[in-house]
């Protein structure tokens, strides 16, 4: 039986006469031009909108943001292979009709124009939302972590930079110690030599000198870390328990088909506090009098859940569990009630926790504290409860309001359950699918600027596998 052969590579072909016979009508550069060529560029504030009189000419801004949409939604992301792919790939050929940019002038683009690249995702948000993509009544709001462009080696703590401190002080004892034994005895073949020695202690000496400038700047700045490449990006728990220098990417996203409505970079590894954030502009953005807003427990803060409900949004988050000391479940927290009449907790060994004082958390949060020493002292269930003489219950000022909010999320748990099929597929297509879970700029503003062409990648791909490629070109006219 034979193979399938390939044509003689010294056959002679005939191609098709134009370039435009070869992208098909529903290929997706066609969409890309299309909406490049509609944007004014002026108005997002692209640098050299307008072209100069004098001087050599310059790249047209349409031509590289139509280039860097085509590489972020083909999973090509860096300036070099982006130049590359203008030489070979046909239908960069036919978007850029043949243009063939530097990758300095490719990287230059994306640097000088991060406001204009963000403004573009925005832009294309509008047009899904004429376009009734958006359900405009439930979204949901999540954060992922993206990799930065700093290693975990270049990132410096207080704990960090003592640890190396004083790993370098025993290595300069030891190499002065071999100094001492060089002095004593006969050179071997595998020893170093002084001038050896001598050179590795400067080194080491040079390197202390650097933390404990790392150290000053910690304390002149009052900040727990720091980043020599990234200066912005922080040291974050990621999957599996591990860390890693990353930025915390927020999103919100619509449920009707899974498009984001609007993104943010953090440098906190935290969510908490965007939840009001992330979904005002949601409810901004559509013009909406009520909006109903899913979020894991992550995001459960009383202020930010107050934040929501004053300006119209309706939330649906999980309230945290929190262990005791000893770890048995049956005394968690939850495990407390409540006595709204009598103002006290119940514990499950029977007794009662009065309110006794007050105490400041912070500059804006009080917590009550509730407690019973007499009981606590008597009761054989103790060492299952705590590991202190006693057990004090804290119950914050807000409760009533948070009371509300878990009562309103455990009545809509089939709803709530719909959070991760909506938020988390943006997340698990561009960093699973696509691979592009780190950030190549450095800077909180340029990773903006990342978040953005990679978010506008996401929506314009899925836009058109919902719409098709003729019917956002009819839109787009």
């Amino acid at each position: 039986m034979r193979y399938i052969e390939g044509i003689n590579r010294k056959r002679k072909l005939s191609f098709p006469e134009y370039i435009d016979d070869y992208i098909t009508e529903n290929n997706t550069v066609r969409m890309i031009d299309a909406f490049v060529d509609s944007l004014n560029m002026c108005e997002l504030g692209f640098k050299n909108a307008i072209t100069s009189s004098t001087g050599r000419p310059g790249y047209d801004p349409r031509d590289l943001l139509k280039l860097y949409i085509y590489g972020y939604m083909n999973r090509t992301t860096s300036s070099r292979r982006l130049e590359a792919e203008t030489h070979k790939n046909i239908e960069l050929i036919w978007l850029l009709k043949s243009l063939k940019p530097d990758h300095k002038v490719i990287s230059d683009f994306r640097k000088d124009n991060k406001d204009a690249i963000q403004n573009t995702f925005k832009q294309f948000v509008s047009l899904c939302k004429q376009w009734d993509l958006f359900g405009m009544e439930i979204v949901a709001v999540d954060g992922s972590k993206f990799r930065a462009s700093n290693s975990k080696r270049n990132n410096f703590s207080e704990k960090n930079l003592t640890r190396r401190i004083k790993y370098i002080d025993e290595k300069i004892q030891k190499y002065m110690s071999e100094l001492d034994k060089n002095d004593d005895c006969e050179k071997t073949s595998h020893q170093l030599s002084a001038s050896e020695i001598k050179e590795k202690i400067k080194e080491l000496r040079n390197r202390k000198t650097l933390y404990y400038g790392y150290k000053d700047i910690l304390n002149e700045k009052e900040i727990n870390e720091i980043s020599t490449t990234d200066p912005d990006a922080r040291l974050m728990a990621v999957n599996n328990n591990g860390v890693d220098v990353c930025y915390n990417v927020q999103t919100v996203v619509d449920n009707k088909y899974n498009l984001i409505v609007d993104t943010e970079v953090i440098n906190n590894p935290t969510d908490q506090g965007q939840l009001s954030n992330m979904s005002i502009k949601a409810k901004e953005m559509f013009e909406v009098d009520d909006l109903k807003v899913l979020a894991d427990k992550g995001y459960y803060n009383a202020d930010d859940l107050k934040i929501c409900d004053g300006n119209g949004i309706t939330t649906y988050v999980p309230k945290q569990i929190f262990s005791n000391a000893t770890g048995e479940r049956e005394f968690y927290l939850d495990k407390f009630s409540y006595n709204k009449e009598t103002d006290t907790y119940t514990c499950p060994a029977g007794y009662e926790l009065r309110y006794t004082r007050k105490k400041a958390v912070s500059e804006t949060t009080k917590r009550l504290i509730y407690k019973n020493n007499t009981a606590c002292s008597n009761c054989t269930l103790k060492s299952k409860c705590t590991k202190g003489s006693r057990r004090a219950i804290t119950r914050s000022t807000n409760q009533d309001f948070l009371d509300e909010v878990d009562k309103r999320t455990n009545e809509n748990k089939e709803l709530y359950k719909t959070r991760q099929m909506i938020v988390e597929h943006p997340f698990g297509t561009v960093k699973r699918a696509w691979g592009l879970s780190y950030f190549l700029t450095r800077g909180i503003k340029s990773v903006k600027t990342e978040t953005s062409l990679t978010f506008l990648a996401y929506n314009m791909k899925r836009v058109s596998n919902i719409l098709g490629v003729r019917q956002i070109l009819k839109g787009i006219d």
